[in-house]
């Protein structure tokens, strides 16, 4: 390989990366916190289509998408929702902001309750997994209903 090819290469990222700096803070703070209700979203969507029978019920698989969500729930989120993030581009109703301990509670819920769940799965027990996705997935839907339009 020639080095002439790769010349461009530092340039190309000094670029990239003057841009990244250039982001505007709230923009990156609603880009990261959809991006993990987005890996929330797809670990509960394709457990709840094996809870409701859409896709084939597969043990392993239930218990893997439930481990993901329990290690995104962990991540520090409310760090995504700074005073100014109030954004257009965000599904972040204005009462986040307006009962800020009632959100950090209901992130706190979803913490515990997808810990459990990925306990659960790990034992393999299918009725007990679906129970317990019951639950978990009641403190999806108690969120949204409070603070997502």
């Amino acid at each position: 390989m020639s080095k002439s090819r790769f010349a461009p290469l530092p340039l190309a990222l000094a670029c990239a990366a003057s841009s990244v700096h250039a982001a505007d803070p709230v923009e990156k703070a609603v880009d990261y916190r959809q991006a993990v209700m987005n890996v929330y979203a797809w670990n509960v969507t394709s457990m709840g289509d094996m809870v409701k029978g859409k896709t084939a019920f597969d043990g392993a698989a239930f218990a893997a998408h439930a481990k993901d969500l329990a290690a995104a729930a962990q991540l520090e989120l409310m760090a995504a929702f700074p005073e100014d993030s109030i954004n257009d581009e965000s599904d972040a109703k204005d009462e986040i902001w307006l009962d800020f301990a009632k959100f950090q509670d209901k992130h706190k819920a979803l913490r515990e309750q997808s810990a459990k769940l990925a306990e659960v799965a790990a034992g393999g027990d299918e009725a007990a997994m679906k129970e317990q996705f019951g639950a978990t997935a009641k403190t999806c839907k108690g969120c949204h209903d409070s603070f997502k339009n």
